[in-house]
């Protein structure tokens, strides 16, 4: 009996040498993919997600070193850490970039499992090189110790103590020296989102691109959208992005709706070129779902009658920022140049009230008592309108964050419900005034327990900051550029920063598949 099954098995394996060759191959395959960060790779972090087999008892130690080591008694000289684990994965931060590393997983209760190494290497830009560039901490954290800022201007992840841990490598043709990025943040899908140019990008932790907008005109009619300061993925998992469109406008036009109005560039009949704000909603594969186009909002508006510094026409609204109140299906649509929020019902389009000064003809423009130039906006978990006031049109007023309820059934205006004057400290130059115009940048976004994270961001004084409910500062830091000529620290001019509330997001953002 046990012969004939013994001859069974053989006569069985013999005839599937080639399944068992693949699945063989299938294993070891999957045993090596298991691997990260892989043989020889370079990495855009300090914090790593070690991925590994674990051994057969189900107890592991992670051993790191620093150098790229082959051989047992130099690997044990240079140890920088160890780290006990029980799953096959584990973070754990390196101390530099720009290094090389040799790391092993070995048996807790074997360290003499040899030449298991693995090798990798931290990339490095100057953005990421401390003794350049540096977030430098007023007052330390302790209520949001473990969370992590993006700067869009330098593209760092920072933690609380002001150190780089993340960076955006070159995307595309785009370098780190001659393309801003906007409006970099943390997804609800735990990869990021920016733009950088004029398109659109997802990457992941290791900063591969997982979508990238069309950017095919098919919104605005020409040969690209335009695409401009803000882009959030929903989470039905679309994308949100803002465009621009442009159409042209004849100044005389203008001159015959209000005769009053000394409009620049119509001494030669030209039309006026002007850019409108789209917003565009794309799926995962970069087909419209719904898109909805400023101008028509505009076009039969009292924008006509807006005048700009110096008296002069500026119809020019400048879309610079949205929200998308998921829950109430209405989109908040920030235009800069002309103080206002526009709330449209979504997916219907139609614009069910507007925040901001009405502009009438023959009339002198008065601001509307609230917001002036603002950037940012959003709604509390109190179903609050909050914003970044730049506050351009008082001067000598500081930038604030302000809150804000919006009228019930459309009767009447907003009624301020909070106020915080961002202040200007942390810096010994006593040029660094209230006077100085905060005219662009800037944003706030809600956190747990009603406290807000703020960026304020000029040329001349930067920084984020986040604020108790109660007006207590929490956590301040100035990111700043060292210069090579005179050895002094200046201020890192940004457009906005964005924050990773806990490590459990930065957990699935590291995780991310």
């Amino acid at each position: 009996m046990f012969v004939a099954i013994f001859v069974s098995y053989i006569t069985f394996s013999m005839r599937n040498i080639p399944g068992l060759l693949f699945f063989f191959c299938i294993s070891s395959y999957q045993l090596m993919a298991q691997i990260f960060p892989t043989e020889g790779s370079s990495v855009n972090y300090r914090l790593v997600g070690f991925n590994f087999p674990l051994p057969a008892d189900g107890n592991c130690r992670l051993e790191v070193a620093t150098g790229n080591i082959n051989t047992e008694d130099s690997f044990i000289s240079n140890i920088i850490f160890s780290k006990d684990c029980t799953k096959n994965k584990i973070i754990a931060e390196v101390p530099a970039f720009g290094r090389q590393y040799t790391w092993r997983i070995v048996s807790a209760g074997n360290k003499q499992i040899k030449n298991n190494f693995h090798h990798f290497s931290t990339g490095i830009i100057p953005n990421v090189d401390t003794s350049k560039r540096r977030l430098r901490v007023l007052k330390k954290a302790e209520t949001f110790k473990d969370a992590y800022v993006f700067i869009d201007g330098t593209r760092v992840l920072y933690d609380m103590n002001g150190s780089p841990v993340w960076f955006l490598p070159n995307i595309e043709h785009f370098t780190n020296d001659n393309f801003e990025v906007r409006d970099m943040k943390l997804t609800p899908q735990g990869t990021v989102t920016f733009i950088i140019g004029e398109n659109a990008y997802e990457v992941d932790y290791n900063a591969a691109i997982l979508w990238k907008a069309p950017n095919n005109g098919a919104v605005n009619g020409g040969k690209s959208e335009l695409y401009h300061h803000k882009i959030t993925r929903l989470a039905n998992g679309h994308y949100m992005v803002l465009g621009n469109e442009i159409d042209f406008w004849n100044p005389q036009f203008l001159s015959i709706r209000d005769s009053s109005y000394a409009i620049s560039r119509d001494n030669k009949n030209r039309n006026l070129s002007v850019p409108f704000g789209t917003v565009i909603e794309y799926d995962e594969k970069g087909s419209i779902i719904w898109s909805w186009k400023s101008r028509d909002y505009f076009k039969s508006s009292d924008v006509y009658y807006h005048k700009g510094r110096g008296g002069v026409a500026d119809i020019v609204p400048h879309e610079n920022a949205f929200y998308f109140d998921e829950n109430a299906k209405v989109i908040y649509v920030s235009f800069r140049n002309i103080s206002r929020i526009v709330k449209v019902k979504y997916p219907e389009g139609n614009v069910l009230s507007t925040y901001g000064e009405i502009f009438e003809p023959n009339n002198p423009e008065k601001g509307n008592g609230l917001f002036c130039h603002q950037h940012s906006c959003g709604i509390s978990d109190q179903g609050y309108l909050y914003l970044f006031n730049n506050n351009v049109c008082n001067e000598g007023a500081l930038p604030s964050v302000l809150m804000m309820q919006e009228p019930v059934a459309g009767k009447g205006g907003l009624k301020k419900i909070w106020e915080y004057a961002c202040p200007i400290d942390g810096v010994d130059d006593t040029s660094i005034h209230p006077k100085y115009i905060f005219s662009s940048g800037g944003n706030v976004v809600e956190l747990p327990g009603h406290s807000f994270f703020v960026s304020m961001c000029a040329s001349f004084y930067s920084k984020v900051f986040i604020v108790s409910k109660d007006k207590n500062v929490l956590w301040s830091a100035i990111p700043e550029t060292k210069n090579e000529a005179t050895e002094k620290w200046g201020m890192t001019s940004f457009y906005e920063a964005n924050i990773i509330k806990s490590p459990e997001l930065l957990e699935n953002f590291i995780w991310h598949k």
